[in-house]
């Protein structure tokens, strides 16, 4: 019994762990993003001063808390505000997203079901001739580019 209370508290710990180890990951990947919102936020930091942390969240709350006289736990919880407009803001631009997806997705399926049979008709017919057609454009777009290249 005693044992299974350790195992469940060891496994509490480790998702905490991991779910920390995460959010540090997405912090320092999104660091250049969050930047202008961190020095809105402290303008009196110098913006090198705050890029010296390198994405680190432990790194930049000392940096903070140290120029700007707050004690760590008031910077970090400014910092998850930040984090979570952002990270608001981002859900917002996929929802947004999305309908414009749809409707690339239906525009490309209409110009297969209504294009494709218009093109496929004429190369079944003569292939030979689509053959050096496309021959043809290609020796263009060589000359066109390869053009370029001579001294």
């Amino acid at each position: 019994m005693n044992s299974s209370f350790s195992q469940s508290s060891n496994s509490v710990q480790t998702e905490e762990a991991i779910a920390e180890k995460s959010s540090e990951q997405w912090f320092t990947e999104q660091f250049e993003n969050l930047l202008p919102k961190i020095q809105e936020r402290w303008p009196d930091i110098a913006r090198h001063t705050i890029e010296a942390t390198k994405g680190s969240l432990d790194d930049l709350i000392n940096v903070i808390s140290t120029h700007s006289g707050n004690n760590s736990f008031g910077v970090k919880e400014q910092l998850e505000e930040i984090v979570h407009s952002a990270t608001d803001t981002t859900k917002g631009l996929a929802e947004s997203l999305e309908p414009l997806e749809k409707q690339l997705e239906d525009i490309l399926d209409e110009l297969n079901s209504t294009l494709r049979p218009r093109i496929e008709k004429p190369v079944r017919k003569r292939p030979l001739l689509a053959i050096g057609v496309a021959a043809g454009i290609g020796v263009l777009f060589g000359i066109l580019l390869g053009g370029g290249r001579r001294n």
